[in-house]
């Protein structure tokens, strides 16, 4: 069979065939197998065997680990896989009885009376903590001023009291919010793991209504679900919160003529006889009893529960109050303030799900709220830092779920996108806009593979569907296989990553495994 040219190759090319692509796909296809089969001067890595189930929790009791394994299958003068044989997974078990030995303990406990030390003289042995390698089983001779490592602890043992690591094959590993053991996958701003805060909107205001009269005002609902609530100001009111139905305060509660406040030394107190002087931010929950700042007392500052989270409220020695809670609520709140003096602006903030948006803005507009007040700010996907200041923007409707993308691993895969693709390359996601039946990501491009025309730095790649496969996420780096697409007319001249095409996320293993097959496309 003869060699391809590279003249006889330019008019096979995508977008300039002269044959029909099917037949184009046909060939490189089989082309590809062959190629797989017969093998090559220079391999690559071998390819990983699927994961095999999850091992029992290695704890009857507490915390505990279970272990998964694959293999590497390779050809001979093919290099190892990259990656690892296994992954542990954190188990959680039923608490541990109060009389239970911890698990380093009852390791020690297994060498009491035995010989050690190379003489017939026996101990008995207890965790010492104090050793470099939290890991190793040390123990401490009892009644004595020395310490023994027996090697190192079983998988599974807590590296230290009260630590959330664990130690595994030596090392001290922490689990990611994905439970795997040494994962660096952590909880976006939404509660999603690995995720990019897209899935719901950062809703920031501030409370500037004066009040007519002082007394408790309405600042703002915090829904269920919500998340990272952070409220504060810098004033003599105070902050509380209630529950938003079956018994709250109305809008404004007046504080009888003649109030005043009577205090004592650990900040609590309540108002009485003459007139009011500080003013307080109140909390109620669900069933309207108020958490905190509730019936005209002012709570100590502390963390109390409301809602499924637990709420700390700071009160400094200055004018200065804060309320943060982690969340997600489990029920609706209803965050109000005592208002003695004018308010200088209380400023409040949470995350919420996108799809309770429309719930919480027409409650808001029940429980009175000025119509003056900005709309949310809705966050554009961001690292987990704090986030900046952005643009209003109407709220987006939830979308429907997408179906599930086919699989798309494997060698034969990546050898038919990357040879029947125009350009290969490294980019970084920073944009995403969802337009009718196409979705366009904005891309920075890092590394080129392969070009049949000049890239920009920032480019615009297309894909087929509101629902394309694979789907991209916001500020990740990807290997993509990309084809040109010009309009008949030439009005349009876009990147097009196809359905079910190469987009696989960077590393160190997908750029060694697109470099080889750049060796055994045809020419």
């Amino acid at each position: 069979m003869g060699k391809l040219t590279p003249e006889k190759a330019e008019h096979l090319a995508p977008c300039h065939t002269r044959r029909p692509r099917s037949l184009w796909n046909l060939l490189l296809l089989l082309w590809t197998f062959l190629n797989c089969g017969l093998g090559g001067n220079t391999q690559g890595p071998g390819e990983w065997t699927p994961w095999g189930s999850w091992s029992r929790c290695s704890s009857s009791c507490g915390r505990g680990l279970s272990v998964r394994s694959r293999r590497c299958i390779r050809f001979p003068r093919e290099e190892l896989c990259w990656g690892n044989t296994h992954e542990y997974h954190l188990c959680q078990q039923p608490d541990c009885p109060p009389a239970a030995m911890p698990f380093r303990d009852l390791q020690c406990a297994l060498y009491n009376g035995h010989p050690v030390l190379g003489t017939q003289k026996t101990y008995q042995w207890v965790p010492f903590y104090g050793a470099p390698n939290q890991c190793d089983l040390n123990c401490l001779a009892v009644g004595h001023d020395f310490y023994h490592s027996f090697g190192r602890v079983l998988d599974g043992t807590p590296c230290s009291p009260g630590a959330q690591g664990l130690c595994v094959a030596g090392r001290c590993l922490s689990a990611g919010c994905d439970g795997l053991l040494g994962s660096d996958a952590r909880e976006d701003r939404c509660g999603r793991c690995g995720g990019a805060n897209d899935s719901c909107l950062f809703v920031q205001r501030v409370f500037r209504d004066a009040g007519a009269f002082a007394g408790y005002w309405n600042v703002t609902l915090i829904p269920e679900g919500a998340r990272h609530i952070r409220a504060a100001h810098r004033s003599r009111n105070h902050l509380g919160i209630a529950g938003s139905e079956g018994g709250g305060a109305p809008l404004a509660a007046r504080i009888p003529r003649g109030g005043r406040w009577q205090g004592r030394g650990d900040g609590q107190g309540r108002f009485q006889g003459a007139r009011a002087d500080p003013s307080l931010a109140a909390l109620m929950g669900g069933d309207g009893r108020y958490v905190l700042n509730g019936n005209w007392v002012v709570s100590p500052a502390g963390t109390y529960e409301a809602a499924g989270t637990r709420v700390v409220y700071t009160r400094a020695t200055g004018p200065e109050e804060t309320l943060r809670a982690a969340g997600p609520t489990s029920e609706d709140l209803l965050l109000q303030v005592l208002l003695q003096e004018p308010n200088p602006g209380i400023e409040f903030e949470f995350w919420l799900p996108r799809e309770r948006y429309g719930p919480f803005q027409a409650q808001a507009q029940v429980l009175g709220w000025s119509p003056r007040q900005p709309q949310p700010r809705e966050v554009e996907p961001q690292p987990l830092e704090s986030p900046t200041v952005i643009p209003p923007r109407t709220p987006i409707p939830t979308p429907e779920p997408c179906p599930p993308c086919p699989d798309t691993r494997g060698r034969a895969h990546r050898l038919l996108h990357y040879c029947g693709s125009d350009f290969v390359f490294r980019a970084r996601v920073l944009g995403r806009i969802r337009q009718a039946q196409e979705t366009r990501y904005e891309v920075r491009v890092q590394l080129i593979y392969k070009n049949r025309s000049p890239l920009r730095a920032l480019e615009y790649v297309w894909a087929p569907s509101h629902c394309p496969c694979p789907p991209l996420a916001l500020h990740r780096d990807y290997l993509l296989a990309a084809r040109r697409l010009i309009s008949p007319d030439g009005t349009q001249d876009r990147l097009l990553l196809p359905h079910a095409g190469y987009a696989r996320l960077w590393s160190p293993a997908e750029d060694s495994r697109v470099r080889l097959a750049a060796r055994h496309c045809p020419l």
